[in-house]
């Protein structure tokens, strides 16, 4: 051994040394409190995974530079599941098992979550859903969290006011009949078009990857509708929105919570106006909490955010609140128990408004996973812009 390098291990032993004076490990010196979030990076649902990674991201930065959690920073890794509920599960196991993350948030889809959230559930990790509206996500296990209000909660109210503004009749509908999602879309829709008693002429379907909408959308032109229902993707909505006003359709389509983003306007560019959506967050909403947010983002991305964008930043922030409320052992286990326990009874004040969870229940009946409980705001694009109209 060198001078240097005897040296350099006597300062390196002094330091252990005066560590344990002091009552705390090496480890503690520099302790990063390690996330996982698992999102659709590429594939036709990055469209949400990005802006997810980016108001996750945003969130992480803000809470370090203000101290982070307890003086310990976040860390916060990513992985890409590109929208597939295979690869989705193969990223939950390597985030859950490998990097032995504290907690995930993901994945994107809900077609996903209904099959990657049981591994989370299964090793009693939680699961963070920023952007999962289907029902029956939350009944999967006491685990399973998102902050995404369900479209069951939120596709009645758009209905309401959109038919009572728009003057609607009678509406067709059109969803997406292989996808989660859409389905759940479709079903809640179907619910809350006959509790309106509102007729609907006809209803057609598409499959997830279909371009061509033309024969759909042909015959909903000829049976008379007022509006026409979308439960749908962005890859396949906009396109559907473009086709139908080229075939003189300009009837208002009220969407879903997947064709809520300003992607609408870069994908369908000037025949995107007369949607009608419904989310907690708007970007026009002029809380001091959200203005924060809505700059905050755009500065740091040159472009404006979205729902999901909005949504992934108040939900680092509900963990970051859970996190202040709970002591870190050291020990996986137990700080994941530890967290979990602490969630349920977060409330938040952010961008999307005030927050609390409501505890769903399980297909046994039994308590299970935590909704989202929140008021929809109901939002009409006009000229590439959303206005809010309730």
């Amino acid at each position: 051994m060198t001078a240097f390098a005897t040296l350099r291990t006597r300062a390196l032993k002094t330091t252990l040394i005066a560590a344990g004076a002091f009552g705390f490990s090496l480890s503690a010196l520099a302790a990063d409190i390690k996330l996982g979030a698992a999102e659709a990076l590429s594939g036709p649902a990055s469209q949400y995974g990005q802006s997810i990674k980016n108001g996750l991201q945003l969130a992480v930065d803000e809470l370090n530079a203000a101290g982070g959690v307890k003086g310990n920073k976040i860390s916060i890794q990513f992985e890409d599941e590109a929208g597939k509920k295979e690869q989705a599960i193969d990223v939950f196991k390597k985030l859950i098992f490998q990097d032995k993350v504290l907690m995930l948030f993901g994945p994107t889809l809900s077609n996903s979550a209904q099959a990657a959230d049981p591994i989370a559930q299964a090793a009693k990790v939680v699961v963070f859903g920023t952007s999962n509206t289907a029902d029956g996500i939350t009944s999967i296990g006491d685990h399973v969290f998102r902050n995404s209000v369900t479209e069951a909660d939120v596709l009645p109210e758009t209905l309401r006011v959109a038919i009572k503004q728009a003057k609607i009749g009678k509406v067709a509908v059109l969803y997406g009949n292989d996808d989660v999602f859409t389905k759940s879309g479709y079903d809640a829709f179907k619910k809350a078009l006959e509790n309106l008693k509102v007729p609907v002429t006809t209803t057609e379907t598409f499959a997830k990857g279909d371009v061509d909408f033309k024969a759909q959308l042909t015959k909903i032109k000829a049976n008379g509708a007022d509006a026409i229902v979308l439960s749908a993707l962005i890859a396949e909505g906009a396109p559907i929105m473009v086709q139908a006003r080229q075939l003189g359709i300009d009837l208002p389509f009220i969407g879903g919570n997947g064709m809520n983003s300003v992607k609408i306007f870069d994908l369908a560019k000037e025949k995107s106006d007369n949607l009608w959506v419904g989310s907690p967050w708007a970007l026009g909403n002029q809380t001091k909490e959200n203005q924060h947010f809505v700059v905050a983002y755009t500065q740091k991305y040159k472009s404006a955010p979205d729902q999901f964008g909005a949504q992934a930043y108040d939900a680092m922030n509900i963990v970051a609140t859970a996190l202040g409320k709970i002591k870190l052992s050291g020990n996986l286990e137990s700080d994941r128990k530890a967290l979990r326990d602490a969630l349920p009874a977060v409330t938040h004040l952010g961008a999307t408004g005030p927050f609390k969870f409501r505890q769903a229940m399980g297909k046994d009946g039994k308590p299970a996973g935590y909704d989202a409980q929140q008021a929809a705001i109901v939002s009409v694009t006009k000229g590439g812009k959303y206005s809010i109209e309730k």
